[in-house]
């Protein structure tokens, strides 16, 4: 996915939290940088969120170990609970804590 599509697909949700009453702040350069991280920041006072955006026009998102790692050790760091959100094209957004992803060999895959 090109990056601007990636960019335009964290929008989406960021949008979509702060119509709900949560502020919301977009992690610029979130997968570009060493340090772990996350693509959005989410609270509304009671409850904040790290939030991990993915978009796919399939029907499965496979995600790797050390990603899940990083994002989980970022989100424990800050005191923030991890939400994976994940657009399949056409059918919408769909958000999970990464403890219901379902394991493969490699990593993780969402379906």
């Amino acid at each position: 996915m090109s990056k601007k599509r990636g960019i335009a697909a964290e929008r989406e949700p960021l949008h979509l939290f702060w119509e709900n009453g949560f502020a919301v702040a977009r992690v610029a350069g979130s997968g570009s940088i060493p340090e772990p991280s996350c693509d959005l920041l989410v609270g509304n006072g009671k409850k904040k969120y790290a939030i991990e955006c993915k978009t796919t026009r399939k029907t499965k998102k496979y995600i790797g170990k050390k990603q899940i790692k990083e994002f989980l050790k970022f989100s424990e760091r800050f005191g923030l609970e991890p939400i994976i959100a994940i657009k399949f094209i056409r059918k919408g957004w769909f958000f999970l804590a990464p403890k219901n992803l379902d394991k493969t060999g490699k990593g993780y895959v969402i379906s």
